[in-house]
Parts: C-alpha cells; structure tokens; sequence
C-alpha cells in the first residue's frame, strides 16, 4: 500500500514515516513546506503526484495559548484542513488517519477515563479547532476513516516534556514541576506503531474514533520524578506545585486521560503502561536527540 504522511517534520509525523519505513511500507513524508492541507491546489497536486491509498494527518496548528487569540488560523489547519483531505480521499479512494487531542474533552470533574463515544465538550480554541476536524473527517469519509486521540506526547523529535526535563536535571538543583494536570505521558513511536497498524484496518467494520495513548496516568510531577530516578538522580529534586505561578490563555484538563476500549474490536491490545514505555524510550531520547 501506498502511504501518505501530512506533517511529516512534526515530532508524531517523522516517527509515522520512520515506523512505517520500517516495516517496508511505500510512504511519502511531506511537510509544510511540500504540502500545505489548507490550499486545494496543494493538496490535489499531492495526490495526483503520490496517489495515496492511505493518509495519515500529523499536520496541525498546535500552538494552544496562540489559537486563542488566532481562533480563525487555527480553524483553517485544524479544521479546514482535515475537510479538504478527507474529500481528497473521497475523490482518489483512499483511506484517512486523523490525528487529533485529548483537547476535544472539557478535563473537569472527572476521574475515570473518557471512553471513546464520551461527548465532547472542548473549553479552548485549539479543543473547538480540532473538533471541527475530526467531524469533517468522519462526515466527509464515512466508513474509509478513523480519528486517533493522543495526548502527552514525547518523543526524539521537537520540543517535548521528557526532553526538557532531561536537559533541567543536568543544569538546575531543582525543579518545580506541576502537580494538579492528570493525563497519559505516551511515547510518539508507539502512536506511530498504532497507526501503522490501524491504517491497512480501515473499512467499513473499522473506523471512527480511537485513542492512543498510554495505559495508565500521572501528573506532569510524577513524569518528571519518573524521569530523574531513571536518569539516575534523585527524585526530590523534583518539587510539586499548582498551575497558580503560570496562568496560561488556555485553560489546561486537570484530568485528561483517555480509555482504550476500541483496539480489542479490532484484535489488538490495549496500550502499554506509560512507565514501561518511559523506560524504553528515555536511552533513545538521550541519544538520538538532537543538540
């Protein structure tokens, strides 16, 4: 199968061209630069030029404290965006991996895992955004298209968290890192891998929303805490703290971890524990990460 990668510069986008290379798949990578999924021309000359059989959309306008100010910008990636590809698809007989964010849930008041069919109740610009297009994915393409929920991600590529965290260890005594956000820290490459194996699934048995993630959850502290004891420095250098020091334009979920239900219908197993892939992935990030 011929695969197609939007945003393919992006931290999720490299790993989904990586993985997919890796298991031999014919996959075009095409960032920005090549492939802009707001202008029709671009995106007709991107399927005419690769003829896709599948789509995967890592491209996205994921600056969250910016699209509150610049709602219709990020409108136009997030949700006009994914509209045009999703009728691109239609039109060329392709299928459609949607890329989308834990953002889409209002992250309050809740405890438990949100299940896939939970509604959505978006209070940013950027939540609002994303919706839109995980809807024009599903009501341009029904039955040839899937939307992935992730959030918390890490990875060797681009500005992330664990990353952050590794350089703060080996320059600062300590840290204070925010303790009342729960989510699911989840390793970029095993999204990668998800995708990978969704995509060649995708029918009229199997499509709409998914979500991959880690098993598990944990606050930015107990990620950070997790990150020194496996770098081999103390924990405690690591303190807790509340988002008050930091007001942000966006309101960010107290709790946003996400049920994976959906992958056993489909024969696959849920998601590995978040600290299981931490620990894989950290030696791979310091090594492979540029400087």
């Amino acid at each position: 199968m011929r695969w197609l990668v939007t945003g393919a510069g992006g931290m999720l986008g490299h790993d989904v061209v990586g993985e997919l290379r890796g298991r031999g798949a014919d996959v075009t990578g095409l960032d920005h630069s090549a492939l802009d999924i707001t202008e029709p021309g671009s995106v007709e000359r991107a399927f005419t030029a690769h003829r896709p059989e599948i789509v995967v959309n890592c491209a996205a306008y994921a600056a969250v404290d910016d699209a509150e100010s610049d709602e219709a910008t990020a409108l136009r990636v997030n949700g006009d965006g994914p509209r045009l590809l999703a009728r691109a698809c239609a039109a060329h007989g392709a299928r459609l991996i949607h890329v989308s964010t834990d953002y889409v849930f209002s992250g309050k008041g809740r405890t438990t895992p949100y299940p896939e069919d939970h509604p959505p109740a978006p209070r940013t610009a950027y939540g609002r955004t994303k919706l839109a297009g995980e809807r024009a994915v599903l009501d341009e393409l029904p039955g040839a298209s899937a939307v992935v929920r992730t959030a918390w991600l890490y990875g060797v590529h681009g500005k992330n968290f664990v990353r952050t965290m590794i350089g703060i260890e080996a320059s600062r005594p300590t840290v204070d890192v925010v303790d009342n956000q729960r989510g699911q820290p989840t390793w970029s490459a095993d999204v990668a891998a998800r995708i990978a194996d969704l995509g060649p699934r995708i029918g009229p048995d199997v499509n709409g929303v998914f979500h991959a993630t880690s098993s598990g959850d944990a606050t930015w502290y107990e990620l950070a805490r997790e990150v020194f004891r496996l770098l081999g420095a103390d924990p405690d250098r690591v303190r807790p703290t509340d988002t008050t020091p930091w007001p942000r334009p966006a309101p960010r979920p107290e709790y946003s971890a996400l049920a994976h239900g959906r992958w056993r219908t489909i024969g696959l197993p849920p998601p590995r524990d978040w600290r299981t892939a931490l620990h894989e992935a950290l030696p791979r990030i310091r090594k492979e990460s540029p400087s």
